[in-house]
């Protein structure tokens, strides 16, 4: 038993926000039907390559990016533009707990799927919208995609090396950073509204926008901002508060040292051999390490190129200060802690039954996260789902397939 086992979710969502939050619930145990375009189905089916391969090594048309956010779900192909779509959907929320939709602001209304026609069948339902921008504001019809709100809320600006110096310039993050964390707080704004219906009986609509969760993941970043009324600038891999917390040069590869304070900071002058560094007046307290970053970077990085990379982790890993490798994808995932965390999991599918991919990061005691099924084939369920939520025959089924209207 899933701790959400029992709740039933319409996701009508696609791309990633809206199937990361549904892929997070479907992971605590809820029951996730996922509303696909008949014969196109979720648009990252065509984000490829790379495809899943088969059994026999033979690439298929299952893409990678649409597995990576769906498993655990049931695929159910509808033509939502057709009046009989519409009822079908408007069928399913009425047996549903929540409906996650990610089309843009309003579009939903002229279907009559929007929240206010919905809740009027099924009070109790939890309503999430993901945009964007909101469903208000003069931007909330825009359409708005993870690397346009990485730019606009300011996480560029501070991600990427300083101006000035090699590869300079603003970066986005290496994956859609914002998408995901709209997900997450998806996840955590839909279980507080199922968590409140227990009190007052109703549902309610839970209004995301990726660009608010963009600036409330600024932190400590845009609290600088408000404090002192200058924005902060990028400083590659270091930090702005903190010296050393840096990557570094060893003679083979990269490596990280994040110093969290003065100790440590003696902690590491003694296990690389420089102990006179923690007692000179320009290093030893954080403070001064700050004004003189470039001096202190510089000669760090001058002693570090004299031996390899996983030396001087061992050597400062055994003074217990905050230091590793940077891996590769491959070697994250060769990690032995990955390995000892059960991060790699099988789920088989029926192309291929050794399919794996990286699980669930949520450890529960009681109700642990199983993983029941990959990503599905597009409308694999169709049949499976309406007949369970909607009592359909076998003979409506047909009907509704000849007609165009499910796949």
């Amino acid at each position: 038993m899933g701790a959400l086992t029992g709740i039933r979710v319409l996701d009508l969502s696609r791309v990633l926000a809206g199937p990361w939050c549904s892929q997070v619930l479907a992971d605590l145990g809820a029951d996730v039907v996922k509303v696909e375009r008949v014969g196109r189905g979720d648009d990252t089916r065509a984000w490829g390559p790379p495809y899943m391969k088969d059994a026999q090594g033979n690439e298929t048309q299952e893409a990678s990016y649409y597995q990576s956010t769906n498993r655990n779900k049931r695929s159910v192909a509808v033509d939502i533009a057709t009046k009989k779509g519409q009822e079908v959907i408007r069928a399913l929320a009425a047996e549903s707990d929540v409906l996650i939709e990610n089309f843009k602001a309003g579009s939903l209304k002229k279907y009559g799927l929007d929240y206010e026609s919905i809740s009027k069948l099924n009070p109790r339902l939890v309503y999430c919208s993901i945009t964007g921008f909101g469903q208000t504001g003069p931007r909330a019809q825009e359409p708005g995609y993870d690397f346009i709100i990485q730019g606009m809320g300011g996480l560029m600006s501070i991600t990427g090396e300083r101006d000035g110096v090699p590869g300079g310039g603003p970066q986005k993050v290496g994956v859609a950073v914002t998408d995901v964390m709209t997900g997450l707080y998806s996840v955590i704004a839909i279980q507080a509204a199922l968590l409140a219906r227990e009190k007052t009986g109703r549902g309610q609509y839970c209004d995301m926008a990726l660009l608010d969760v963009q600036l409330a993941a600024l932190g400590n970043q845009s609290q600088s901002y408000l404090s002192t009324g200058v924005s902060p600038g990028r400083y590659g891999n270091a930090h702005a508060n903190i010296v050393p917390y840096n990557s570094f040069n060893a003679s083979d590869k990269d490596f990280i040292i994040a110093c969290g304070n003065d100790s440590q900071f003696s902690a590491l002058c003694d296990a690389i051999g420089l102990p006179e560094l923690s007692i000179d007046p320009r290093f030893s307290k954080n403070e001064n390490r700050i004004r003189n970053r470039d001096a202190i970077t510089q000669i760090l990085s001058d002693h570090f190129k004299l031996d390899a990379a996983e030396v001087w982790v061992e050597k400062i890993s055994k003074a217990k200060v905050p230091v590793g490798i940077i891996n590769d994808i491959a070697g994250a995932l060769a990690e032995p802690q990955v390995d000892a965390r059960g991060m790699l999991v099988n789920i088989p599918h029926s192309m291929n039954p050794d399919f794996k991919m990286v699980g669930s990061p949520i450890h529960m005691s009681d109700t642990p996260v199983e993983y029941k099924r990959p990503a599905p084939l597009l409308g694999q369920d169709t049949d499976d789902v309406l007949a369970e939520y909607l009592d359909l025959s076998p003979e409506q089924l047909s009907q509704l397939k000849c007609d165009g209207v499910v796949g």
